[in-house]
């Protein structure tokens, strides 16, 4: 059998916190080796065989594993004990549409997809609380990892300086080159140029730095967010990069579940 190799964060020994890598899994060509994203063009019988493996690894069944269909929105989703009663094509039908997942329960891996986008974990222990974001150009223009701690302090009661923060592997700022619509959509969206971008002989955008900035306008403490220096799109032979490999390719994993 073969057993995905895992990119771990530490949160402490209560959680368990990772992204996927592109080793150790079913998955062939530009969806190779592990990739669980059943919206990007893979082979169902590999993406269920992957997805047997690292519910085998975490040690929970495939209905606690899971993952929404993202749509670079903001809607934010609520797992609990009633969601966990539902079929699984009705579970999936909730998760539509959907770019943030929250729960105060133990033993479900909440998770996003992403390949060059910016995954965020959250994490409040006084509240027993994790969200995952996914939080690409667009999501983070509208600022989804704000929304996240709103949809925590709103549902769990979380206070943002309990928060511990995880930004996962995505795009650097040395490869998010971008053209001018995008650059200005940033700043129509009132964000602090100077602070997230560089002019080189096109403008380059830091979306980790952004999501950091934001969650800490949010009262995020600095010191309790951590930032991945891996950059998917340099790493690809790694971790999956949509601009290298292109759309039809496979994503990585980013989730987080509560043990106890």
């Amino acid at each position: 059998m073969q057993k995905p190799v895992l990119h771990f964060y530490d949160f402490g020994q209560n959680v368990t916190a990772f992204s996927t890598t592109r080793k150790g899994g079913y998955s062939e060509g530009n969806y190779g080796q592990f990739n669980i994203n059943r919206y990007c063009g893979d082979s169902p019988e590999h993406i269920a065989q992957n997805r047997q493996t690292l519910c085998q690894l975490l040690e929970i069944d495939d209905h606690h594993l899971l993952m929404p269909h993202q749509v670079h929105l903001t809607e934010v989703a609520a797992i609990d004990e009633d969601f966990l009663r539902l079929t699984a094509d009705e579970c999936q039908q909730r998760l539509e549409g959907v770019d943030a997942v929250m729960t105060d329960m133990s033993g479900v891996c909440i998770g996003v997809s992403t390949a060059d986008c910016i995954p965020v974990l959250l994490y409040d222990a006084e509240k027993h609380a994790v969200c995952a974001v996914h939080a690409g150009w667009r999501g983070t223009v509208a600022r989804i990892v704000e929304k996240a701690v709103k949809a925590m302090t709103a549902t769990y009661g979380s206070n943002a300086a309990d928060i511990q923060a995880q930004i996962g592997p995505g795009i650097s700022l040395d490869s998010f080159e971008v053209g001018d619509e995008l650059y200005d959509a940033f700043v129509h969206a009132g964000f602090d140029m100077a602070a997230i971008s560089q002019k080189r002989a096109k403008w380059h955008i830091n979306l980790p730095a952004c999501n950091k900035l934001q969650l800490i306008s949010m009262g995020v403490e600095s010191e309790k967010i951590s930032v991945s220096d891996i950059c998917t799109y340099k790493q690809h032979d790694t971790f999956f990069s949509a601009r290298r490999l292109g759309i039809n390719s496979g994503r990585i994993f980013t989730g987080i579940m509560m043990k106890s």
